[in-house]
């Protein structure tokens, strides 16, 4: 579990910024699922998704989320990780493969949190930020993620990992606007045996 605990270059907990949000948002709270579901929410609903307001610039390393108040999917990931981690609870990284206009090619990457829980064990949540169409929430052991994986070049990962995809990374840091992302959304192929 050590390695989902770690401060890391894009999931750095010990910035002065990201430990102090994640020391006041948990404040009288003292039981796990509470103290996850109050930093999920948080940043679900108030780190704006930059393709939803359409806001530059683009981020990646938590503490550049949590200045700038905003970040894609991944980056928002990062930050959830970064809370969580900060209070003890140890946080992944996951992502999904979903088609970008829901009736196949283009794929792009998606991505979300896995938390572990002492009750449940592992469990995803997608802090993305809600609209209409997209409801993720913190109900564990039941998921609801931001959006179900349906056609056949889906996927749904079930990896966990403890640091974001190269792929993921190498787009958030070399496009400088949010259109330029969304015009090199990251993906993967999925390789059928």
């Amino acid at each position: 579990m050590e390695k989902y605990l770690q401060s890391s270059k894009y999931i750095d907990w010990k910035s002065p910024h990201v430990f102090s949000l994640a020391q006041k948002l948990v404040q009288g709270k003292s039981d796990e699922l509470e103290i996850a579901r109050t930093c999920f929410e948080w940043v679900r609903d108030n780190i704006k998704h930059s393709s939803d307001y359409q806001l530059n610039p683009v981020t990646c390393i938590a503490s550049d989320v949590l200045e700038q108040g905003t970040g894609f999917c991944y980056a928002k990931s990062h930050l959830l990780a970064a809370l969580l981690r900060a209070n003890n609870i140890p946080a992944g990284l996951c992502y999904q493969r979903l088609s970008l206009h829901e009736n196949g090619a283009p794929y792009c990457l998606h991505g979300l949190n896995a938390i572990y829980l002492r009750q449940f064990g592992w469990y995803r949540v997608d802090a993305r930020g809600n609209k209409p169409g997209v409801d993720a929430q913190f109900s564990p052991p039941r998921e609801k993620l931001a959006f179900p994986v349906l056609g056949e070049n889906e996927s749904d990962f079930k990896e966990i990992w403890h640091s974001p995809l190269p792929v993921v990374v190498d787009v958030l840091e070399r496009c400088q606007t949010y259109s330029e992302v969304l015009d090199n959304l990251p993906d993967i192929e999925i390789v059928r045996l």
